[in-house]
């Protein structure tokens, strides 16, 4: 990034940064800085990233710009930045920030490309932000006190925190053309946090959201996808990573199954067999043992 001192005032700064459960949290405390990213500066780094940055402001107020949208976060709010488009931020006075660099996937495959929610500003007066802060910088405190299957799984509450606020802020102020996007977004947010829920079906579903079931059915078909398929395919894919987690080894089958949203074991395991040609228990060895091997 380009650096420079904000106007006539002294300039200073510390930066401490600890990794929680695979991600890195930096906490910056600075006075009168510009900082930007520029195509020049993309350029010259030749990159493109598979991450995207949360911005916390803790303390003070920090203005932003990016993707045509400026803002002025104060405390408690938040906002991403996509690392990958020129932006700009200024810590007029003192400010202090929490930053979360956030695999890009873990929130594009539920929200859509970041260009939709980037430097939007998720107030921090709004219910779901106030425990997404409270959570995460709650957990900062607990760092060094967490064996690192634990860590893993409360960055997963945490992130899952993040994407119903974004989600909740796209849908408040998207344009018509994008209203359908930022409904199926706000579904897909909701069967995230609800995967273990056995009534969760598409009626309850499109109840959740706001709209007919007839209205969410064509809005899944638009994107060549299916309302229970889409389901289904969330249980299954979260039952192989948590097989594929040493903290669930003590779990038995039919209870992660059950965590997941399936009725019984049996059913779980042709489902599973039928979308990973393994069965639970040889999926769960094999991931295992290849955790081992590494």
């Amino acid at each position: 990034m380009e650096q420079k001192p904000l106007g006539e005032g002294q300039f200073d700064a510390t930066i401490n940064g600890v990794s929680i459960g695979g991600l890195d949290f930096t906490k910056f405390a600075l006075r009168n800085l510009r900082a930007s990213t520029t195509s020049r500066t993309l350029r010259h780094e030749n990159h493109k990233t598979d991450h995207l940055f949360m911005s916390m402001v803790l303390a003070g107020t920090v203005r932003a710009d990016q993707n045509d949208r400026s803002s002025t976060d104060g405390t408690g709010d938040f906002a991403i930045r996509d690392t990958n488009t020129p932006w700009t931020i200024e810590h007029d006075g003192y400010s202090e920030v929490l930053a979360i660099a956030i695999p890009r996937e873990r929130i594009e495959n539920v929200l859509g490309p970041a260009r939709l929610f980037a430097s939007l500003t998720v107030e921090g007066h709004q219910p779901v932000a106030t425990l997404a802060r409270s959570f995460l910088t709650s957990m900062l405190g607990q760092a060094d006190r967490m064996p690192p299957e634990v860590a893993e799984r409360m960055v997963g509450v945490g992130l899952d925190l993040v994407v119903a606020s974004l989600a909740e802020r796209i849908a408040r102020e998207a344009p018509r053309p994008i209203h359908g996007t930022v409904v199926v977004q706000r579904a897909k947010v909701f069967v995230e946090a609800n995967l273990g829920d056995q009534t969760l079906d598409p009626p309850q579903l499109a109840a959740a959201v706001g709209v007919s079931l007839r209205r969410l059915q064509e809005l899944f078909h638009e994107r060549g996808q299916h309302i229970s398929d889409w389901i289904w395919e969330r249980r299954l894919a979260e039952a192989a990573k948590r097989l594929g987690d040493p903290g669930y080894l003590h779990m038995p089958l039919g209870s992660l199954a059950y965590s997941c949203g399936f009725a019984n074991q049996s059913h779980f395991s042709r489902r599973f067999k039928e979308r990973y040609g393994l069965s639970p228990r040889d999926y769960r060895h094999r991931a295992l043992s290849q955790a081992v091997a590494c």
